[in-house]
């Protein structure tokens, strides 16, 4: 009965032969008694992130069968300790685990001293890598973990929210570079192509609602709502600019509100030529209208920014007649 049990135990609880390989001895009245206290242990095992590649090994011995290679940020479930080795159950993709022992030295845990900030500093550091035209071979991905860990780690911390904005963000332009790139980004109509999964920036605005970081995930979710080509006709521009309005709106503290105003204004200033190639006069001047209203906004509320001068910029052509969208000139 016992093996039963504990063969039933392991198919839903990692590392539950773990904590339990002392019972064989145990008698059959205690069995159910002593199962619960070793799944409740298994359940509590504790998560650490780490911070280095780390090799994963059949014994506590680095001169045993390696099984594995963990990269930066990837999480580490703690199943027990035996001097300066781990006994761990390893995520090396979202998909694959192994478990085995890792030398502790690398691995952040809840209770280490500024593990946050240790978290975080690995992470802006392989972001930078990832910059640069030489850096390190997936270094946005160890980033994009890296990040994720701080806010799942340590909750609490003042690094949280940007943590997992910045995961998401990351994660957001690998998938955006790719959905690019296919042939369904030039269809008009934003439904007819694959769209970036909006699943990790949705989860910034349910557990940073009210922030800013909450506020940079929803702009994101505007690319998804895009045409991918206007094919010169009124209806995406229209549609656009009334989505980056309404975000502008709903939205008045955010830091990506002049960037959404002044997205709009773009927009409306490319409606006076589309208008007037679809023969509607009157539109055309009521586009003209609401694009200087929009782009004087940006440049008297942010004066400062980039979007500020841009502003300056599109006033100044639609004041002297120049067009602003597709290949006309005098």
């Amino acid at each position: 009965m016992l093996a039963e049990w504990s063969a039933w135990l392991r198919t839903i609880i990692p590392g539950f032969s773990v904590y339990c390989v002392k019972s064989q001895k145990s008698s059959n009245a205690l069995l159910v008694a002593l199962l619960l206290s070793c799944s409740m242990s298994a359940f509590a095992a504790e998560r650490a992130t780490t911070v280095r590649v780390a090799s994963v090994y059949l014994t506590p011995d680095n001169t045993s069968a390696k099984l594995a290679d963990l990269d930066r940020g990837r999480e580490v479930i703690i199943l027990e300790t035996s001097r300066d080795w781990l006994h761990v159950e390893a995520n090396l993709t979202e998909e694959r685990t192994v478990t085995g022992w890792m030398l502790e030295k690398g691995v952040v845990r809840p209770s280490t001293p500024n593990g946050d900030k240790i978290l975080f500093g690995e992470a802006v550091d392989s972001e930078d890598q990832a910059s640069q035209r030489h850096g390190r071979r997936g270094a946005a991905q160890d980033a994009l973990y890296l990040y994720y860990r701080v806010a799942e780690e340590f909750p609490n911390s003042p690094l949280a929210g940007e943590g997992m904005y910045r995961s998401a963000d990351i994660r957001w332009q690998i998938e955006k570079a790719d959905v690019m790139s296919r042939p369904s980004a030039k269809e008009q109509d934003a439904y007819l192509r694959v769209g970036m999964n909006e699943e990790f920036m949705k989860e910034v605005m349910k557990k940073f609602s009210g922030t800013k970081w909450a506020d940079l995930a929803a702009f994101h979710l505007i690319d998804n709502k895009l045409c991918g080509d206007w094919q010169g006709a009124s209806k995406c521009p229209e549609k656009e600019a009334d989505i980056y309005e309404k975000y502008a709106r709903e939205r008045p503290q955010s830091p990506s509100t002049p960037e959404a105003l002044y997205d709009a204004a773009w927009r409306r200033s490319a409606l006076i030529e589309i208008y007037k190639q679809e023969d509607q006069v009157k539109k055309s001047e009521e586009s003209k209208a609401k694009a200087m209203a929009l782009a004087q906004s940006v440049a008297t509320q942010y004066p400062q920014t980039d979007w500020g001068a841009r502003a300056h910029r599109l006033l100044y052509l639609m004041q002297h007649g120049i067009p602003t969208y597709g290949n006309a000139q005098e």
